[in-house]
């Protein structure tokens, strides 16, 4: 058996929304000798309803940043700019009567623990300015943001400065390296700051040096780095601070896409192990797809949508947000789950040739999954294969053990390059147990799906 490690996918694809969960329903026959549904007495073979649990941030995770209302103008008209965009003005409309640029206009959201959260848009979206805001190196002109509950627009300076030493660090596109400082000195800046001494940043530098690879290079200068290397020890500088949030602008929009696609595992990897909240900006919306657990869509200062990636892709709110999903990999965003999944009719390993075809005959299923007394899946038999044996042999001397299993949260693609024809996929939740069966059609069928915009046309 072939078994696909669901990976990241699992954390991004959005499995088991409550708007966009794929119902999974697992048929479990009797013991032998039941009666089958129809029939006096029926309800031999069950279905219980399955649902795969989202990935990412623990439902009811705790909200770590929470904004309301954010809006922020650059000018000196920004009374009159409010009251035209509460009219329902647009940016360039406000721009032309008030002389001013409304960046960011009542935008609100809130990212719980441990979450990527990731807003893609285009150059003047205002992205920037938005993540500039959360630690308030702009400062906001209308809204609110709490940071653990506590609103931090009226903070003074002393309370800022804690904030950004002790909780919030910041990850910026152009590295901000102090160019006559060597790289551990570099990553111990903020920790300088702090007030820790010479021995303790000198050894927290090296171990976070370590955990991105850069432990021999801590006593160059950065110019003898190359753009990655320097994003790393960039990066590494936010993580020796232990924040508990890490603002990212664009951090590796630098880089060649090669060493953009190592930065983003190696992310993946540190938020892994140090489950830190992350709000990441990026006008790459592969990038956006891959590291978050959930997207916005940022347009004209405004939030167009906010989902996951699964979720996004498949159902965007508009025009625009399908437009610029156009020539995404539908594929390596969504789930297993979200293609034509049928029910799983199982039959206990032990269980006669004669109860999996009764089986087969009352669910009109083409295959049945031979499982263990947990449910997972040992082998699986077509009509074909126990259509001529005796009625009292077990079904498990004529099931294939060569089938393809599959989490639900793992990725269309990652199961297309694996399928067997004519043989369908077995489906697995987190658990490993058989919840459904899923073919080669079904696959290419979701992969090349229309839009939801195409829909509306």
């Amino acid at each position: 058996m072939l078994v696909e490690d669901a990976g990241a996918t699992a954390n991004k694809a959005g499995v088991g929304d409550d708007v966009h969960s794929v119902l999974l329903y697992q048929l479990v026959p009797a013991t032998e000798g039941g009666s089958v549904p129809g029939r006096k007495g029926g309800g031999a073979i069950g279905m219980t309803q399955l649902s795969v649990p989202a990935a990412g941030p623990a439902k009811g995770s705790p909200k770590r940043i929470e904004v309301r209302g954010l809006t922020k103008i650059f000018g000196s008209g920004a009374e009159e700019a409010l009251a035209l965009a509460s009219q329902g003005a647009s940016r360039a409309e406000i721009l032309d009567k008030a002389n001013v640029v409304v960046a960011v206009h009542d935008v609100s959201f809130s990212v719980e623990q441990g979450e990527i959260f990731v807003v893609v848009g285009l150059s003047g979206s205002g992205k920037s300015t938005l993540v500039r805001c959360l630690n308030r190196l702009h400062e906001p002109s209308a809204g609110s943001i709490e940071i653990d509950g506590e609103d931090i627009v009226g903070a003074d300076e002393e309370s800022l400065r804690a904030l950004r030493l002790n909780k919030v660090a910041m990850v910026f596109q152009h590295f901000a390296l102090l160019p006559h400082r060597t790289v551990a000195e570099n990553v111990e800046y903020g920790l300088k700051m702090r007030g820790l001494d010479k021995t303790e940043r000198r050894r927290k530098a090296l171990d976070v040096l370590k955990s991105v690879g850069l432990a021999a290079w801590a006593d160059q200068l950065p110019s003898a780095l190359s753009g990655g290397m320097q994003q790393r020890v960039g990066l590494a500088r936010a993580l020796a601070l232990d924040p508990e949030i890490l603002l990212m602008d664009e951090p590796f929009s630098a880089l060649d896409p090669l060493i953009r696609r190592d930065m983003q595992q190696e992310l993946l990897e540190l938020q892994r192990r140090y489950r830190t909240t992350i709000i990441f900006i990026t006008h790459d919306l592969n990038e956006a797809l891959t590291l978050g657990d959930r997207v916005a869509v940022m347009k004209d200062g405004r939030f167009v949508q906010v989902g996951r990636p699964a979720q996004i892709v498949s159902a965007p709110a508009d025009d625009y947000v399908a437009n610029f999903i156009r020539d995404i990999d539908r594929g390596r965003v969504l789930p297993v789950s979200s293609a034509s999944v049928t029910a799983a009719a199982t039959a206990k390993a032990g269980t006669s040739v004669a109860f999996a075809h009764q089986t087969l005959k009352a669910t009109e299923g083409q295959a049945i999954v031979v499982v263990d007394a947990d449910g997972r899946p040992l082998g699986l038999a077509t009509r074909g294969d126990i259509q001529d044996s005796p009625g009292d042999m077990p079904v498990e001397n004529h099931m294939r053990r060569d089938f393809v299993a599959v989490e639900a949260a793992s990725s269309l693609f990652s199961l297309c390059q694996r399928m067997k024809e004519p043989l369908p996929a077995v489906v697995l939740d987190k658990s490993g147990r058989a919840i459904g069966l899923i073919d080669a059609l079904s696959v290419m069928s979701a992969i090349g799906g229309s839009s939801a915009s195409e829909g509306r046309a």
